[in-house]
């Protein structure tokens, strides 16, 4: 069982229900259509994801929280859609929530239906 999040470039929705429409509208344009090459944003993202936290393909003493690898074939254009093990959700959650506000990107949890970080984050 995993935990996934979404990142993506773009305006910071109004709300939790826009939200959740630009990320169903982002998922079937990136994710169900193809991938394609990463945006060098989203790509800088990942990179900090990794600064953090070990790659799955790299990680010898299961210290990942990532639930694939690598990381950043999760990522398609200005869109990332990311698994992480169900166990570590809170600290990495909240940890990624956090490095996608700090590259000016959106970040939503389709489990609970938010826009992250939530201010009790920061």
């Amino acid at each position: 069982m995993s935990y996934d999040l979404a990142v993506w470039e773009g305006d910071r929705p109004a709300d939790n229900a826009a939200a959740l429409t630009t990320f169903e509208a982002l998922y079937e344009r990136y994710v169900t259509n193809g991938q394609i090459p990463p945006t060098p944003r989203i790509r800088a993202y990942v990179e900090a994801l990794l600064e953090r936290w070990i790659d799955l393909t790299e990680d010898d003493d299961e210290r990942s929280p990532w639930a694939t690898g690598p990381l950043i074939k999760e990522a398609s254009g200005p869109f990332i859609y990311f698994p992480m093990v169900y166990s570590r959700r809170e600290e990495v959650s909240a940890g990624a929530a956090r490095i996608a506000a700090e590259h000016g990107l959106v970040c939503f949890d389709p489990q609970l239906g938010l826009l992250r970080p939530a201010p009790e984050e920061l």
